[in-house]
């Protein structure tokens, strides 16, 4: 019987996952009701990754504050043979892999960008596989890896099917999004073994957000509209920024990434849920309870898999 130690990690993995996905599937109609708040048009990319990289900036920055708050400020200074990787961490993580996502996003529908976004955990699972000696894929792995990308599927159907129609800037694009998040989660977490996690996701969202900031204002794009709806909708999307990287940075960091990445598929999931929500939509749809019970399936299908129960989390 396993040790009661096992459970216990098991049953803080699944909050704090669980917190971190419903956080980011907010974001979903948070940010659609945003760029009407802020006026942002459709086509406005330049404005769109302004106001992303507002967003992230001012997370990485109360991240580092709160840290300042706690007494922690000498942690808040990088060592040297950080530096570079906190540079090549934010570029890849926030700025790059939000550019490429906006970018793809305005040239494909919500439908399709949701699903390809879902591959992200086979990258995160793939990639794993061929860097951890402890994170090898198996039978069970990736049986709940298909149920819970199918669930993704099931949410975005619609009456009118899916259209196969790919493009490069658009469907390329979101994957090529999908890919840089994963490969820089990995590289986070072998980060994240040489320095506290939480400062790393300050010191690289403050960063990627102001080269992101810095790219949308380059191509003519500007945020104004502030008023106290919009102010407290942006300071809602930072805190969520926030809480939702620092939580997984700290979940990546102890734990193997094939057992923490099967929870992505719960973000379309939540997404699609709290838009039909907030947005005034129906959310009466038996897809929505399927979905989540297929995602669910795969999560458990993946947690079955037999876990060392004790000394320290799993780490490089």
């Amino acid at each position: 019987m396993p040790h009661p130690v096992f459970y216990t990690r098991r049953s803080i993995v699944l909050a704090l996952a669980t917190a971190s996905c419903l956080l980011w599937g907010s974001a979903y109609p948070a940010i659609k009701h945003g760029y009407t708040l802020f006026a942002i048009a459709a086509d406005d990319v330049g404005s769109q990754l302004v106001f992303a990289g507002v967003r992230f900036a001012l997370a990485g920055l109360v991240l580092l504050a709160g840290l300042a708050l706690t007494g922690r400020q000498p942690l808040l200074a990088p060592a040297r043979e950080h530096l570079w990787p906190l540079v090549v961490l934010g570029l890849t993580q926030t700025t790059l892999h939000y550019l490429f996502f906006y970018i793809g996003l305005a040239h494909t529908t919500g439908v399709k960008g949701s699903i390809v976004v879902g591959s992200s955990t086979f990258f995160s699972v793939l990639l794993a596989h061929f860097l951890y000696a402890n994170d090898k894929l198996s039978r069970r792995r990736v049986i709940g890896c298909i149920t819970g990308f199918a669930g993704v599927i099931l949410v975005n159907l619609n009456r009118g099917g899916i259209d196969l129609d790919v493009s490069l800037r658009g469907e390329g694009f979101v994957a090529i999004a999908a890919f840089l998040l994963s490969a820089s989660s990995i590289y986070g977490k072998r980060l994240s073994q040489r320095m506290d996690a939480v400062v790393m996701t300050g010191l690289q969202l403050t960063m990627g957000g102001l080269v992101l900031w810095a790219t949308g204002f380059a191509l003519g794009g500007s945020l104004h509209g502030f008023t106290a709806a919009s102010t407290a909708l942006l300071a809602y999307l930072v805190l969520l920024s926030s809480t939702a990287f620092a939580l997984w940075s700290l979940l990546l960091k102890h734990n193997r990434v094939g057992t923490v990445a099967i929870y992505t598929f719960l973000i379309p999931v939540f997404g699609a849920l709290l838009s039909a929500i907030f947005l005034g939509e129906r959310i009466l749809d038996l897809r929505y309870l399927a979905a989540l019970v297929l995602v669910c399936a795969g999560i458990w299908t993946v947690h079955r898999e037999p876990t060392p129960v004790a000394g320290p989390p799993t780490t490089l």
